[in-house]
């Protein structure tokens, strides 16, 4: 068996656009298209990493969980500290940006459509 391609699928009940705009805005270095279909999807790009957002049309009675994020890492603490900043707006801090040993700066958040962040300086 050969893989073609892996990406990390986010799956929104009506967000999804809402959730690309933000993203777009805190990572003006990544890229996004929308691809048509009968459920929206959007393929967006950050540092290389594929991330497939879509919006389901059926609701249901799961959403995002803090087991599963996206693990960022940045050589910019003000670039680090401008994301933290968008990102938890709305959303939870679940670790503030701090020194805890593994990291001399790393935060945790969720946004405010539950997706998350962990963001660390490197």
């Amino acid at each position: 068996m050969s893989v073609a391609r892996v990406s990390t699928y986010l799956m929104f009940e009506g967000r999804a656009a809402e959730a690309l705009a933000l993203y777009g805005e805190v990572f003006p270095e990544s890229d996004s298209c929308l691809r048509d279909g009968p459920v929206y999807m959007a393929e967006w790009r950050l540092a290389g990493h594929e991330i497939l957002l879509v919006d389901s049309p059926a609701r249901h009675d799961f959403t995002f969980t803090p087991s599963t994020s996206l693990f960022i890492e940045f050589s910019d603490a003000d670039a680090q500290r401008a994301a933290y900043d968008a990102l938890s707006e709305g959303g939870q801090v679940m670790m503030p940006l701090d020194d805890y040993g593994f990291s001399q700066r790393f935060g945790w958040v969720a946004d405010r459509f539950g997706v998350s962040w962990q963001l660390n300086l490197v």
